[in-house]
């Protein structure tokens, strides 16, 4: 028998010493006290070739593993040690015990329903040995002793058998099991993984080249007009131009904005206010409380946030005015970006709104209502990333994100993100 498990080697190594012990000693007796017969020498040839057999098989013939059905060869090694054992059994009953064995040997790799009926076979054999070399009174034990070692050495090999079917059952389960779950896992990875370039791609490239485009739709405007003015544009558009491709570097290594490689996160949103301000839109940034020492994640997370509602407050409010706030507290940090642009109704999800939600303005800062802007639309049906990008990162920060805001009365976007709790969400996969 070929086996891997340790348990079933060392099961196999007792079961081969058993047989040899028995063939040994069975032998002996023979010679001790049935020698000199007219067939002993058929009886020690038989015994030789009883151990060659059992040699070779163990080689040639090897049991299948556990659950396999056996070989035509181990069939075949079966049947031919059984005809010489019971052939054996005939001249010399002192072989009798080399039973025991042999069923453990060759027997435990058939079905139970083949089994079972080779070991009555076999204990009935055992059996009318030992009536027929029986001297004097027959002893109960000879015809007890046998069906009763055999019944329950039978009934543990099938014992063994079943468990091990149901054991394999159950790890074949497991294995299935985790497969499932490894490709679960891989497919929720390939959804966060586009869920999070998505976002990057949103925040970082598609805003500088909102932002471009718009430049340089003013650029061709004023070309003619006011060439001062065009360059201006152009010189706008070149530097946005430079800071995506900053961005697009850090975005391909993983890495953090650009603006948080050299700078805090105030100096960071001072930077990005600065530079998000121009004509007919003023921002400015404000500090409420000592910052100190924020997670990486966090602060990436709030500047992109900042990032995001900056582009919305400058493509759909019609703001004239913005105010980025950070405030610090000692188990919370949260960001407020408000605007005095047109605002818009309560969506689909949107919490209600709060009283005063627009008040981060003075009663003297009306809406821009200039008849000759456009129109912008509620919702462009063609976009719509921004605000579900921001829940994100707000969530994957351990924070969540509202939006306050009524028509006529601004917008205000608000970040929370609890500092004693940071843990961010586990099936998502942190935007940097």
């Amino acid at each position: 028998m070929r086996h891997t498990d340790p348990d079933e080697r060392w099961l196999g190594t007792v079961v081969h010493l058993a047989f040899f012990v028995l063939l040994g000693s069975s032998f002996v007796r023979f010679l001790s006290r049935d020698r000199g017969g007219a067939h002993t020498g058929w009886v020690v040839a038989l015994y030789a070739a009883f151990c060659l057999l059992y040699v070779l098989g163990r080689f040639l013939a090897p049991a299948p593993r556990p659950g396999s059905a056996p070989t035509s060869r181990h069939l075949a090694w079966l049947g031919s040690v059984s005809a010489v054992w019971v052939t054996l059994l005939v001249l010399a009953p002192s072989a009798t015990w080399c039973a025991m064995p042999l069923l453990f040997a060759g027997l435990h790799a058939l079905p139970p329903r083949i089994a079972v009926p080779l070991a009555a076979v076999l204990t009935a054999l055992v059996v009318v040995s030992e009536v027929r070399v029986a001297d004097g009174t027959l002893n109960p034990n000879m015809v007890l002793a046998p069906p009763a070692v055999a019944a329950v050495a039978t009934a543990v090999m099938v014992h063994l058998q079943r468990q091990g079917a149901r054991q394999r059952v159950l790890i074949d389960d497991l294995v299935r099991t985790r497969r499932d779950l490894a490709a679960s896992e891989r497919q929720a990875g390939v959804l966060a993984e586009r869920q999070r370039l998505s976002t990057e791609i949103h925040d970082t490239l598609a805003q500088g080249l909102s932002s471009q485009r718009m430049l340089l739709h003013a650029a061709e405007r004023v070309w003619e007009s006011d060439p001062d003015a065009a360059r201006e544009h152009l010189r706008e558009a070149a530097e946005i131009s430079s800071r995506s491709l900053a961005e697009a570097r850090r975005f391909v290594h993983d890495l953090a904005p650009a603006d948080l490689a050299a700078h805090t996160l105030p100096d960071a949103l001072t930077l990005l206010a600065a530079r998000e301000s121009g004509p007919g839109l003023a921002l400015e940034f404000r500090l409420d409380g000592d910052p100190g020492p924020l997670p990486e994640r966090v602060e990436a997370a709030l500047l992109r946030i900042a990032q995001g509602a900056l582009a919305n407050v400058r493509e759909h409010a019609a703001a004239t005015r913005g105010v980025l706030t950070l405030t610090c507290l000692d188990d919370l940090v949260s960001l407020d970006v408000a605007d005095n642009g047109r605002g818009f109704g309560r969506g689909p999800g949107e919490p209600a709104r709060s009283p005063g939600a627009a008040g981060a303005f003075a009663p003297d800062t009306p809406p821009d209502t200039d008849p000759d802007t456009p129109p912008v639309p509620e919702r462009d049906r063609t976009r719509g990333h921004g605000l579900p990008a921001m829940r994100i990162r707000a969530r994957q920060a351990g924070g969540t994100l509202s939006v306050e805001s009524t028509p006529g009365e601004g917008t205000v976007v608000t970040v929370a993100v609890p500092l004693t709790s940071f843990v961010p969400d586990p099936l998502k996969e942190p935007v940097p």
